[in-house]
């Protein structure tokens, strides 16, 4: 699928966003332009939309001549379409974080320089109560990702024998992230515990494999399990998000067995992805389920709850 600043022009103008910069490459050095963006996300909406809708956002922002940086809060001069919702954050009073509902809004995001699109774990009318974990495997320097694939069959392996279903995205970078979706039932502390933990007792079954340790001088040729995505406030990025990379790769779901197939976590350009999006859901099932993480399974894997200080 040929992705062309006409087309990104036509789409802005049929979608009513005032599009600034058409023809500007959205990094330094690359050729892609804002308005080959906007044709990107056009082509993906339909699948995008109902991972990313009504969750708050960190944006990865890139105007003209800047650096790549993130923006959690509203700051002013957005576009109508980036809707707002105040959240309470631990660390201050309430910021205003921004959520889409639409094509528009994504869109919105694109005409003030968005690059990427990192999402909450639960929605903005269920904000205490997460409907998916992620675990983000990334790997330690000079891996090859056929480790980084054979450590994500790993992780789906157990958290099947927590009776959890989960589903492999390659996020645009050289990781891959496994997500399992829950009903957002249980809140945030206690899914956190349950998270942490997982990663913790992956390290200490196999810790020729893997490391639940933030520090890069912990890997010694292991995977980083980050858990740290599941807590309060974190994001990640969405599924289809453009990343701001060179060759801006996307981060894009696929199926297990297509897994096996990859070579690379950023192997998706903005024109394999926006195909990809007409193509049939390799996570057929993911709205679909109504797995839960439990109090009962937070005290198996991490003990007794009257004891523990959340």
């Amino acid at each position: 699928m040929k992705l062309t600043d006409e087309m990104g022009l036509e789409i802005a103008e049929r979608r009513r966003v005032r599009l600034t910069s058409p023809d500007r490459p959205v990094l330094p050095g690359e050729t892609v332009t804002k308005a080959q963006i906007m044709a990107y996300y056009d082509a993906v909406a339909e699948r995008m939309l109902p991972h990313i809708e009504k969750r708050a956002l960190s944006l990865v922002r890139v105007p003209h001549g800047s650096k790549p940086f993130f923006q959690k809060h509203d700051t002013g001069g957005f576009p109508d379409a980036m809707k707002r919702v105040a959240i309470v954050l631990k660390e201050s009073d309430k910021q205003d974080h921004f959520y889409v509902t639409d094509i528009e809004g994504i869109m919105a995001g694109v005409q003030m320089s968005t690059l990427e699109f990192h999402i909450w774990g639960s929605h903005i009318d269920t904000l205490e109560t997460p409907d998916r974990i992620i675990f983000d495997i990334d790997p330690d320097e000079g891996l090859e990702f056929k480790e980084v694939r054979e450590a994500a069959r790993r992780i789906r392996e157990v958290l099947r024998e927590w009776g959890l279903e989960s589903y492999p995205m390659v996020t645009g970078g050289k990781g891959i992230h496994v997500i399992a979706p829950l009903k957002p039932e249980t809140e945030w502390p206690l899914v956190k515990l349950f998270c942490r933990t997982f990663a913790q007792k992956l390290e200490d079954n196999e810790p020729d494999h893997f490391t639940a340790n933030i520090r890069k001088v912990e890997r010694k040729g292991r995977m980083f399990v980050d858990y740290l995505r599941n807590e309060r406030g974190a994001t990640a990025i969405a599924p289809f998000s453009t990343r701001a990379r060179p060759g801006i790769p996307c981060a894009v779901p696929v199926s297990w067995d297509e897994l096996d197939t990859l070579k690379a976590a950023n192997a998706f350009t903005l024109e394999t992805a926006a195909a990809r999006a007409h193509e049939p859901d390799p996570w057929p099932d993911y709205f679909k389920l109504t797995q839960s993480i439990t109090r009962a399974m937070v005290e198996s894997v991490a003990g007794p709850l009257k004891d523990l200080k959340l």
